[in-house]
């Protein structure tokens, strides 16, 4: 894979995507709405109003991995462009190095809306200054994964049924993960299941970079077991695709 195919594969993804406002921008603003609703003012101040702020920044990234890049790659897979294009030479690599690329810059975007309306609306004040730019640090890195798991949506789900899945595994793990409410406020047997889901693991890396703490190695260990599986779905079902499309 070459810097110019990349160059081309990143600049189609981000021309198709811009040109679908409709689809993007509600994907992008629903994480800071849903903040400026609801996590804001719950938090109340001092170090919870941090750690809610954190915990939607984590929600904004996931939720363009899945909304935005699950709903795309099942699509994709019925779009006669995207076929004709992989009969192309090139690395077959680049296209998805492309999207785990346009990804994390969606992602960036969502979260520092999050973070802007922590800072002027929640009143987040850090004791630590630099906790900002370790959290924005680790909230990037998690974007990789999420568009993963985005990714491995779409190469198993169909065009129709990419939205409806999304909805039904996204929320719950939100819920799973601790992002709307502390994770020991959650019940027994659902915070038992919590240590093991991705979105567990990326709100624990989230508070402790936040408190300025060392990142736990269990929750990145569990974080590197979620992508390494998401990217094995995602090469094995396109793989699949590949061998009934083209032999």
């Amino acid at each position: 894979m070459t810097a110019r195919q990349l160059q081309a594969e990143l600049t189609l993804v981000l021309r198709v995507l811009l040109r679908q406002p409709g689809f993007w921008v509600p994907t992008v603003l629903f994480p800071a709405m849903l903040y400026a609703f609801f996590g804001a003012g719950l938090a109340g101040s001092g170090p919870a109003a941090g750690y809610a702020m954190a915990s939607f920044a984590v929600y904004a990234v996931l939720g363009v991995g899945f909304y935005q890049f699950g709903v795309t790659v099942a699509q994709d897979r019925a779009d006669p462009f995207i076929r004709w294009q992989r009969l192309l030479p090139g690395a077959t690599s680049a296209p998805w190095v492309a999207r785990i690329v346009a990804g994390v810059g969606f992602s960036a975007v969502a979260m520092g809306l999050v973070l802007v309306l922590g800072k002027t609306l929640g009143g987040v004040v850090l004791a630590d200054t630099g906790g900002w730019g370790r959290l924005v640090m680790i909230t990037l890195l998690a974007a990789g994964p999420a568009t993963l798991m985005g990714t491995a949506l779409g190469s198993l789900a169909s065009a129709r049924a990419a939205v409806p899945l999304a909805n039904l595994i996204f929320l719950p793990l939100a819920y799973l993960g601790g992002l709307w409410m502390p994770p020991q406020m959650l019940p027994e047997t659902v915070a038992a299941i919590s240590v093991w889901t991705p979105t567990r693991a990326m709100g624990e890396l989230a508070w402790a970079a936040l408190d300025g703490r060392s990142l736990p190695l269990r929750f990145a260990a569990v974080l590197a077991g979620w992508t390494a599986f998401a990217a094995a779905i995602t090469w094995a079902a396109q793989a699949r695709h590949g061998k009934l499309n083209f032999g």
